[in-house]
This record gives structure tokens, sequence and C-alpha cells, in this order.
């Protein structure tokens, strides 16, 4: 079985590659020529690596010839929230246009593999108390360009599936995390800034935002099992979540890392780490995706922390310096 996987070098479609190599298939994946490659170093013989501008249409062409993958999971994104509002056109016009150069490049060659779009909870925007926790069937009503992007993406992706036939299966992935989760996003800039604490590169103070809302956090490795899991036994044409089932407060998520900890630290609020309008809480169903597939979260949240912090301290041990510190 041939693999094909967009954005193989980043946080998920790396570990997607791991998996993927496990259960025996044959892994190519699409990158871009700044892309770095460390999150598959360790994997670079096993894999086959194409450089790819998606939202080039002649560039994506090229990726089928002499190719017919059997499954391809679109991964490859502008996935952090908070850029989309910097940026909102190249949010938008990223990931639209990459999928649909796929889709067309795909009904130009006459193939049809079963493709994932990979969605995000973001998708639902803002939901009422009583709605929770979140089914597929509940409205989209997105707050951020990257939830419009994202919203799209689905729409386009239930279109084609419907207009054409092609073997389109959609996901809405809550938060998921885990070692290599880029160091923008509020677990992996937490532990990061931890790390920098224990070695002394900074001082005793965690700089963060939005406290209080709530978030439903998978672990990246069970997060990637479901995407190659709904592409085998999911129904074409159909929608699923991807969550553990339970919210967590983001306060909650740095007083697990904290404890995991060897210092003591106090916390600060940067005003730039504030969105424009926040999500207050996102906790999501994952029971139809477990009716179809069988799947269920199995790495426990204090795990996936422990692994990401561990991520961390090994990498400024080894010298990395970070880019940015807001999350």
């Amino acid at each position: 079985m041939k693999a094909l996987v967009t954005g193989i070098t980043g946080f998920a479609g790396s570990h997607l590659a791991e998996h993927l190599l496990r259960e025996g298939y044959e892994v190519r994946g699409t990158f871009r020529p700044r892309s770095p490659l460390d999150n598959v170093s360790h994997i670079l013989d096993n894999i086959k690596l194409v450089e790819c501008e998606l939202t080039d249409p002649f560039n994506v062409r090229k990726l089928f010839d002499n190719y017919e993958p059997d499954l391809i999971f679109h991964l490859a994104a502008q996935s952090f929230v908070a850029a989309s509002w910097r940026s909102p056109r190249n949010t938008i016009v990223n990931n639209i246009v990459s999928q649909l150069n796929l889709f067309e490049s795909l009904m130009e060659r006459g193939l049809n593999p079963t493709f994932l779009v990979a969605g995000s909870s973001e998708e639902y925007g803002r939901i009422r108390s009583g709605d929770f926790p979140i089914t597929e069937a509940i409205p989209l009503k997105p707050l951020s360009p990257y939830g419009v992007s994202k919203v799209a993406q689905d729409m386009l992706g239930y279109q084609y599936f419907q207009s054409y036939g092609l073997n389109v299966i959609r996901t809405r992935a809550f938060n998921h995390t885990g070692p290599r989760r880029g160091e923008v996003f509020v677990t992996s800039n937490f532990a990061l800034q931890i790390a920098q604490i224990e070695l002394g590169e900074r001082d005793k103070v965690i700089k963060v935002g939005n406290l209080d809302a709530e978030r439903d956090f998978t672990d990246v490795r069970d997060t990637v099992r479901a995407y190659v899991q709904v592409l085998r036994e999911g129904r074409v044409g159909d929608i699923y979540n991807i969550a553990s089932g339970k919210a967590r407060s983001i306060r909650s998520v740095l007083d697990t890392l904290l404890a995991l900890s060897r210092v003591d630290v106090r916390t600060e609020v940067d005003e730039s780490r504030l969105r424009p309008s926040d999500l207050p809480k996102l906790e999501g169903s994952y029971d139809k995706l477990r009716n179809a597939t069988g799947w269920e979260p199995k790495i426990p949240f204090e795990k996936t922390m422990s692994d990401l912090l561990d991520y961390w301290r090994d990498r400024l041990k080894k010298g990395y310096k970070p880019s940015t510190q807001r999350c």
C-alpha cells in the first residue's frame, strides 16, 4: 500500500509517517523548500520526500507523474490560529488552494485514492453550554480566519465527494500535542519555557495568555492512529471528530507541566498572547469514530506532557535556539 502525506516534515506529518512505516506502508511525503527536516531526520532512509509547493497547480500535477497512492493524508496547512489573525489572506489562500489543486490533479489523472481532509475543532467556533460534548452534527460557526479556512476545506471535500465521487473522508481533530509540537503552540511553549528555566536560560517567569480557556487535548500519536484507522474503516463522504472527550483548562495544563518540573516559577500575562476572540471551551465527542473504527485514545495526558517536556529538555541540551517565545 502506498501512502502520500502532505506536510510530512511537520508535527503530525512526521508522527504519521512513523506510524505508517510501522504498519508496512510505502511512504512518500511533500515538503516546502524552506521546511526543516529535523522531525524526519531519523526516518529519511525509509521515506521518499518530494519538494512541492501545493499552492502551485503545476507543481502538484507533477506529484502524480508515475505515482498512484492508495491513501492520501492531506495535513499540510497554515495551522496556527494566532497567525491567522496576523495574516488571514495567507491562511485562507494556502489552506484552500492547496487542497483544491490536489483534487483537480487527481481528477486530471483519473486517480481516486482514499483522501483524508484533516480538519479542526476550530470549525465549530462558539458553542452553547448545553451542546457539550461537541458532536459532528453541531452547526459550524468559526471564530478565526483559520477556522474559516478549515470549514472551507471541509465543505470542499464534501462537494468533490458528492459532485465527482472522490473518496474523501473528513476529520475534525481537537487539540493534539506531544513531542515535536511547534514552539508557538501553547503546550509546547510552556514546556519550552520550563526547560529553559531548568537550564538557567531565562528568569523564573512563564509568559502566558488566557489560562481560563478549556481545550480537549489528544496525544498526537493517538491522533495519527485515528487518521489511519478512519481511512481504512470509515465511510467515504463522512465526517469524524478526533478527541479525548475531556476538556482541560490551559491553567491545568501548565500545572501538569510544572508538577513534572524541578523549578518554582511565577506566571505573567503577556498581552500579545491574547486573541481578538478566543473560544472559552472546546470538548469533543469521539463516539462516531469509535463506533466506526473501534478507535479510542490510549496515551494518558500526563505521559504526553512528560514526553513533551523531555523533548524540549533534550533539544535545548543539544544547542537548539528558540526562534520565538510566543504561543
